[in-house]
C-alpha cells in the first residue's frame, strides 16, 4: 500500500493557486451571463459619397444651323488702265489712290503738242489729195467726153480714169491718217472705262510711259468679295443666294449674299471656293483675311450647360446619374455652341440625369450626392435663340 505524504505549499505556490481560483470564478460568472460574454461591435460604415454635385436634364431647343470658313476679302473684278500713247509725256495727273470715279472721267493727260502737229499735218496732207483727186477726175470726165469723137484713143482715156481712181485712193490714205492722228489725241486722255475706285496708281507726272503700261487700277464699281474656303463635304450644303455673315480682322461684321460656288474643287486642299457678295463697309477692305458663317436654317437640336461636359484624351464625355447617385461617364458627340450651352448630336439620351458641375472631378462609378438646388430643364421654357459658333 503506497501512502502519500502531503507536498509543503510554499509562497509562490499559495498566489498562483489563489489567481487560478479567481480565473475559475470569472469564467463561470461569464458562462452563466451570456449577454456579458463580448463587448458590443460597431456597425459597418456606410460609403462615403465622393462629391456633392447639382444635376440638370437636356434641353430641347431649335438652333440656327451655322457653317463657319475663312477666306480672304478681294475685289469683285479689277480694270488695269494703262497707256495707249507712245512716247508721250505725262503732263497731269488728276487722280489718287482711294478716289471714287465714275465711268468716263479724266484720270491722266499726256502732252499732246507734238500730236497736235501731226494732226495738223495729216489735215493738210488730205487737201492736198483731195484737190488732186479733182484734178484728176476732171480729166476722166474730159477724155470720157472725147471717147464718141475719136479724137483720144482708147489707152489715153483709160490713163485718165486711172488717174483719177488713184488721186481718189490718196484721198482715202490721207483721210486714214486724219483719223489715225485723231486717236493718238484721244489717247491722251486717259478715262476711266467704268465706275469703282482707284486702288493702285503708277503714274508720274513728267514720265514718258511705254505703250501698254499700266497707268492705274481700279475696284470696279468699289464692289467687294468674300471668298470663302469650304471642304467638298460641305459644300452640297450651300446655293446661290444664301447668307452669310462675315467678320472682319477688326470686328466689323456684314450680311453677305452668296453669288456662286466654284465648279472645281483645288486638288491639293479638296477645298472649294465660295464666292460671297459683301455691301460696302468702311471696315472692310481688299485683301483682309475674314472669317464667317453660312446661315443654313434652323433645326431641333438637343443642349445641356456648357459646364457639364469634360474634355479627356481628346474626346467630350458627361456623367450620367443612376438611381443610386453612382455616375457613368458617357461619351458624345457636340455641335454647336450657343452663349454657356453646348449641342450634343450621338451619345445622349433626352431624359438622362447628369452632372451639371463638378464632372471634371469625377471617375466612372464615383458615389455622389445630389444637391437639392438640382434643376430640370426639361421643364423650362427654351432660351431666346442665340448666335451659335460650332465648337
Amino acid at each position: 500500500m503506497i501512502s502519500l505524504k502531503p507536498i509543503p505549499l510554499t509562497h509562490s505556490h499559495r498566489v498562483t493557486l489563489a489567481a487560478l481560483c479567481l480565473l475559475a470564478t470569472g469564467a463561470a460568472l461569464l458562462a452563466g451571463n451570456p449577454s456579458r460574454a463580448a463587448p458590443p461591435t460597431p456597425a459597418a460604415s456606410a460609403p462615403r459619397p465622393a462629391l456633392t454635385v447639382s444635376t440638370t436634364e437636356p434641353r430641347r431647343e431649335t438652333l440656327a444651323r451655322r457653317l463657319p470658313a475663312n477666306g480672304n476679302v478681294a475685289a469683285w473684278q479689277e480694270a488695269s488702265i494703262g497707256s495707249e500713247s507712245n512716247g508721250l509725256r505725262l503732263a497731269e495727273v488728276l487722280v489718287n489712290v482711294g478716289d471714287p470715279v465714275r465711268a468716263g472721267q479724266l484720270l491722266a493727260r499726256f502732252a499732246a503738242d507734238t500730236v497736235q502737229a501731226d494732226l495738223a499735218q495729216a489735215r493738210a496732207s488730205l487737201q492736198e489729195a483731195g484737190a488732186a483727186a479733182a484734178e484728176a477726175q476732171a480729166n476722166a470726165e474730159r477724155a470720157r467726153a472725147l471717147d464718141a469723137t475719136g479724137a483720144m484713143s482708147q489707152q489715153q482715156i483709160r490713163q485718165y480714169i486711172t488717174a483719177a481712181q488713184t488721186a481718189q485712193a490718196r484721198v482715202a490714205a490721207a483721210q486714214a491718217a486724219v483719223d489715225m492722228q485723231r486717236l493718238r489725241l484721244k489717247h491722251t486722255e486717259v478715262r476711266a472705262p467704268d465706275a469703282g475706285v482707284i486702288s493702285a496708281r503708277q503714274a508720274t507726272v513728267g514720265a514718258v510711259a511705254a505703250p501698254g503700261a499700266e497707268l492705274f487700277r481700279m475696284l470696279r464699281r468699289g464692289r467687294l468679295e468674300w471668298r470663302a474656303e469650304v471642304t467638298a463635304a460641305d459644300l452640297p450644303r450651300l446655293h446661290a443666294g444664301g447668307k452669310a455673315l462675315v467678320t472682319s480682322a477688326s470686328g466689323a461684321q456684314v450680311e453677305g449674299r452668296v453669288r456662286m460656288l466654284a465648279p472645281t474643287v483645288d486638288l491639293q486642299t479638296r477645298n472649294a471656293l465660295v464666292y460671297v457678295d459683301l455691301p460696302a463697309h468702311p471696315d472692310i477692305r481688299a485683301g483682309m483675311f475674314a472669317r464667317g458663317e453660312f446661315l443654313l436654317g434652323q433645326q431641333p437640336a438637343l443642349t445641356v450647360p456648357l459646364s457639364a461636359v469634360v474634355v479627356r484624351d481628346g474626346f467630350s464625355y458627361v456623367f450620367e446619374v443612376d438611381a443610386q447617385g453612382r455616375v457613368h461617364m458617357r461619351r458624345v458627340q457636340t455641335g454647336q455652341r450657343v452663349d454657356d450651352r453646348l449641342e450634343i448630336t450621338e451619345g445622349l439620351a433626352p431624359e438622362a440625369r447628369i452632372v451639371r458641375l463638378g464632372g471634371a472631378f469625377l471617375n466612372d462609378g464615383d458615389l455622389v450626392r445630389v444637391a437639392e438646388e438640382s434643376t430640370q430643364n426639361r421643364a423650362q421654357p427654351p432660351s431666346p435663340q442665340a448666335p451659335a459658333t460650332t465648337k
